[in-house]
């Protein structure tokens, strides 16, 4: 065999093997493409975020949908209004007639008759008011008299007593003399005619002592009955007082009925006089609900809806409550409305088009019982304005994403396929507050 012909040795045949130019260049640009890769997942921030989606609403509650109810019973007579027309607050909307023709009429003759009443109870109250003063005038004058008899009664007592005294003292004298001249008649010296003069006199004496004690006990006795004749007095002008403000009382009971009786009835002829119903406020009727002259309408019922103008929209949007401990006020968001064109890039807010800033002014303290939170969402004023009302109106959907911390691209993928939540703060914001309280 020529030389040729043998097998070259193993050494020698590895480096007669030769890869081909082209996929020596495919495996350089594959190693630097994951090069490439690793680096930017390793350099590249992706902002955070958690998505919703709701509608637009109008914050204040005067500014919602409303309502138009019927004041009175009646029927419809006439519309001012049709759906879409633009009303300012106290525009007419719609014309209501009574079933009856003549409520007016009898609600006012029916008011003019309480209004008597109310009059003639009025009157009476003022009547029976002179007749408690003239009651109280009389007491006053009968207890003053009757306090002056009862003085008068006492000095009559005083002026007896003094008369007793007088009489008692004036029967010792005539008894000393009567002694006397007893005494001098039994030696001789005086008289038998003057012993009798003595003796009369005493008997006198002793006749105006008891007409004295009997006047005393009169006078006492009568001071007894004009003191009971007083109390008497005092007690029968109050019980008629008494009487009178109980009547008083009745009498402005009456009064307070009728009075009430009056506001019902007015306020029944005020609502059959407001039969035309005005606009609440500036907006737009978004249906009419009655039909004219067609339904049998009751105090309450629903005629028309009216959709305010608003002044402060927000965006109403429903969260997962997984989502909603990652959510707090003040919370930066992004908003995508319907109808209006937009390319989001959630990662990138910043390179995003068509989409609107905000930022999360409420976030509902419990579910909507099915496990979706409320969040409203108001205008970002450093941010672009807001679409206009052609394309904003109330009720336009709209998604949102709730801006929450920048982390490499990397760490995103790998939270994202390993099911993890995303970073938040281990710490609630009142823990760190009195932690760093701790610290200084």
């Amino acid at each position: 065999m020529s030389s040729s012909s043998q097998p070259l040795p193993s050494y020698l045949a590895i480096h007669a093997v030769h890869a081909p130019r082209a996929f020596r260049i495919l495996a350089r640009v594959l190693v630097a493409l994951i090069l490439v890769v690793a680096l930017a997942l390793t350099i590249t921030p992706w902002q955070q975020n958690v998505t919703g989606s709701g509608r637009v609403m109008a914050f204040s509650p005067e500014e919602r949908q409303q309502n138009i109810e019927a004041p009175v019973d009646g029927r419809i007579a006439r519309w001012h209004v049709v759906e879409g027309s633009s009303v300012k607050k106290g525009d007419s909307i719609v014309d209501l007639t009574d079933n009856d023709p003549a409520i007016i009429e009898r609600l006012t003759q029916e008011r003019d008759q309480m209004t008597g009443t109310e009059v003639a109870a009025v009157r009476r109250v003022k009547t029976i008011e002179d007749r408690i003063r003239a009651l109280e005038q009389s007491q006053k004058t009968g207890v003053s008299a009757a306090k002056a008899r009862v003085q008068m009664s006492i000095d009559r007592i005083g002026a007896a007593q003094q008369s007793l005294e007088a009489s008692k003292a004036a029967l010792t004298t005539a008894k000393i003399q009567q002694e006397r001249q007893s005494s001098l008649a039994k030696k001789g010296l005086t008289s038998t005619r003057n012993v009798e003069l003595a003796e009369l006199d005493y008997t006198q004496k002793v006749a105006d002592v008891e007409r004295a004690t009997n006047s005393l006990n009169a006078a006492k006795s009568e001071k007894l009955s004009l003191d009971s004749e007083l109390l008497r007095t005092d007690a029968d002008a109050g019980s008629r007082i008494d009487e009178a403000w109980g009547a008083h009382a009745s009498a402005e009971s009456d009064v307070a009925k009728s009075r009430a009786e009056v506001t019902k009835v007015e306020v029944r002829l005020a609502r059959q006089n407001t039969q035309r119903v005005m606009a609440p406020v500036d907006g737009k009727i978004f249906r009419v609900v009655a039909r004219q002259n067609g339904e049998l309408l009751k105090a309450g019922d629903q005629i028309a809806i009216l959709v305010p103008n608003t002044t402060n929209d927000v965006v109403e949007l429903w969260m997962d409550g997984n989502d909603v401990p990652l959510i707090s006020e003040g919370r930066p968001v992004r908003l995508q409305f319907e109808g209006w064109p937009a390319l989001q890039f959630a990662g990138w807010p910043s390179i995003a088009v068509g989409t609107f800033g905000g930022h999360v002014q409420l976030v509902d303290s419990t579910d909507n019982g099915a496990g979706k939170f409320r969040v409203l969402v108001k205008p970002d004023p450093k941010d672009e304005p807001w679409p206009t009302k052609t394309y904003l109106r109330q009720g336009v959907r709209a998604n949102g994403w709730v801006l929450l911390n920048q982390v490499p691209l990397g760490f995103e993928l790998w939270r994202q396929f390993n099911g993890f939540p995303p970073v938040i703060s281990m710490t609630e914001p009142s823990t760190a507050k009195d932690a760093s309280k701790d610290k200084r």
